[in-house]
């Protein structure tokens, strides 16, 4: 899965086009490498969101095509 519908369908960041615009930012980076909105992810990858001067890190525990909402937050876990 794209690394920007990952982002959007874990609801780590609510819309797609904010995704993307992180990626392009250079504000996201998956195992230490600054990553573009179209890497592919997989489970075990680590994703680095750089948040002003907060940086949140998760490790990816599934990847799913749709999910509800309240199962969101079993794909990834913070780190």
């Amino acid at each position: 899965m794209r690394l920007d519908k990952y982002l959007k369908v874990s609801r780590i960041i609510k819309r797609r086009t904010v995704a993307n615009e992180a990626c392009d930012a250079g504000r996201v980076s998956v195992n230490g490498k600054t990553a573009k909105a179209g890497l592919e992810v997989k489970p075990g990858d680590i994703i680095e969101i750089a948040f002003g001067t907060n940086t949140s890190k998760y490790e990816i525990l599934s990847v799913k095509e749709n999910v509800k909402k309240e199962f969101a937050g079993e794909m990834y876990k913070s780190l």
